[in-house]
């Protein structure tokens, strides 16, 4: 006789186990297939492109006709150079905040009660999300950096080194989207994660080389600066891009972000299944 345990069906049962199943391979085909949907949203709100896009734009003009020369002053050399791989880093830290609002928002319309239902990888529907938003990440660089040469900023290395640096935003960006997407299924609200998004990565960009050089900030914000992950990604952007040293910046930003995965990665995976 078959118990009624055993004749109740579990919805989730399926999805459980067929993520249970997947490989390497699944999961990076399920994490295709989830950015692609991501990606299709586009069409219908080009919108979600502001932020990495037309964002940068708008501030680097700020920063560089309305405050350069207040911040420049008589220093040598031309604010754009110094200005623009720092506007490249805060490119980033826009995409990467989408991630946990984006979520937060799937959450409330019902799209991860699918997902929940569906054979596939707990991890995938994640990495999905991320992937697009990297996409867009990517998209919004291209775009910065032509929009860069064209009021003037100069690549003063070559090109191998610039797609470099633009590879060096792309791995810390997605670091940043990965805590992004924690916060983003520890909160309830996409207008709390929104807030609370905006507001831890607050110090990261502003207390970092990225708008103005360390060397003008007190000595206990300096010290913060300096150890700032923004900062390494920063000056190795600054460097590839314009000639330097980029062995110390470049290392420190590949630890920093592969750290920074390897704890939020996990983390919010665990989240995931448990919300």
């Amino acid at each position: 006789m078959t118990s009624t345990t055993d004749a109740t069906p579990d919805v989730r049962t399926p999805g459980l186990a067929g993520a249970a199943q997947n490989g390497p391979r699944d999961i990076t085909r399920q994490s295709l297939a989830i950015a692609r949907r991501n990606l299709l949203q586009l069409r219908g709100d080009p919108g979600q492109l502001l932020d990495s896009v037309v964002m940068p734009m708008v501030f680097t003009l700020i920063f560089l006709y309305v405050f350069g020369g207040a911040i420049w002053g008589d220093r040598p050399g031309d604010y754009r150079q110094f200005l623009l791989p720092g506007i490249m880093v805060q490119t980033l830290m826009f995409a990467s905040r989408s991630t946990g609002y984006m979520l937060a928002v799937d959450f409330t319309n019902g799209v991860m009660d699918r997902f929940r239902s569906m054979p596939i990888s707990r991890v995938a529907v994640l990495a999905g999300r991320i992937v697009a938003d990297m996409s867009k990440l990517l998209m919004g660089q291209v775009v910065m950096l032509a929009f860069a040469v064209a009021i003037g900023f100069r690549v003063e290395t070559n090109f191998l080194f610039a797609v470099a640096a633009v590879l060096l935003t792309l791995l810390y960006g997605t670091a940043l989207a990965w805590v992004s997407a924690f916060i983003g299924l520890s909160m309830r609200s996409p207008n709390t994660v929104q807030s609370v998004g905006f507001l831890w990565m607050i110090p990261f960009q502003f207390g970092s080389s990225m708008l103005v050089p360390t060397s003008t900030m007190p000595g206990w914000l300096r010290a913060f600066a300096e150890a700032n992950p923004t900062t390494l990604v920063t000056d190795a952007c600054r460097n590839l891009l314009g000639g330097g040293a980029i062995a110390e910046p470049v290392l420190g930003t590949a630890l920093w972000s592969v750290g920074l995965m390897c704890l939020a990665v996990p983390l919010a995976v665990s989240r995931y299944r448990r919300r």
